[in-house]
C-alpha cells in the first residue's frame, strides 16, 4: 500500500511521501487564494476551496487565514462556520455538523505522531477520524484531539483541550477538557 492508501485507512505511514507533499501542497494553493480574499468575497468559497474538500453544505463560511493539511478528508454540513484562524490538520476524516460554529484559533488533529525519535525524524505517524456533530459550539482556542466525537448540541469551552469524546448536550471545559455536570 502507499503512503496515501495506509494514511486513509488509519495505517503507520511516512508523511515525508511526495505524492502526500503533493496533496499538501494543492491545498496550500488553494488556502492562499481563500486566505488572499476581500472578507466581503469570502461569503462565497472560491471553487478550488469547494473541490479541495470532501463535502461543503449550503451556507458555509471560512474567514481568512484558515488552514487545512490536505482538505479531502473534510466534509461541512450546512452552515458551517468556521472563525478566523482555524487549523484543521485532516490526515484522517474530518466531519462538521451542521449548523456548528468554530471559535477564533480553534484546532482540529488527526494525525498521532511516533513516540520513538527515529520514528519520529522519519515522518511516522498514523490518523484518527474526528467528528462533530450538528449544532455545535467549539469555543475560541479549543482544540480537538485524534479520535474525538464531538455529540449533537455540544458545547466545548474557549482554550479546552478535548481528549475524550462529548455526548450530545455535554458541555466540556478545560486542559483536558472535563464534562460540566
Amino acid at each position: 500500500m502507499t503512503p496515501l492508501q495506509k494514511m486513509l485507512t488509519g495505517d503507520w505511514y511516512s508523511c515525508l511521501d511526495p505524492e502526500l507533499e503533493a496533496l499538501r501542497d494543492r491545498a496550500r494553493t488553494a488556502l492562499f487564494r481563500h486566505n488572499h480574499r476581500a472578507p466581503d468575497k469570502r461569503r462565497d468559497l472560491i471553487p478550488e476551496l469547494v473541490e479541495l474538500f470532501q463535502t461543503v453544505g449550503e451556507d458555509c463560511y471560512i474567514e481568512g487565514q484558515f488552514h487545512c493539511a490536505y482538505g479531502m478528508n473534510i466534509s461541512l454540513g450546512d452552515r458551517v462556520f468556521l472563525n478566523t484562524g482555524c487549523t484543521i490538520l485532516d490526515s484522517a476524516t474530518v466531519q462538521i455538523g451542521t449548523d456548528t460554529m468554530l471559535g477564533p484559533t480553534v484546532q482540529i488533529y488527526c494525525a498521532q505522531h511516533a513516540k520513538e525519535p527515529q520514528a519520529r525524524k522519519d515522518g511516522m505517524e498514523f490518523a484518527l477520524p474526528v467528528t462533530i456533530g450538528e449544532n455545535v459550539w467549539i469555543g475560541g482556542g479549543a482544540i480537538i484531539m485524534p479520535g474525538v466525537t464531538i455529540g449533537d448540541r455540544a458545547i466545548v469551552g474557549a482554550g479546552s483541550v478535548v481528549l475524550k469524546d462529548v455526548p450530545d448536550d455535554g458541555q466540556v471545559v478545560g486542559n483536558p477538557a472535563r464534562l460540566l455536570p
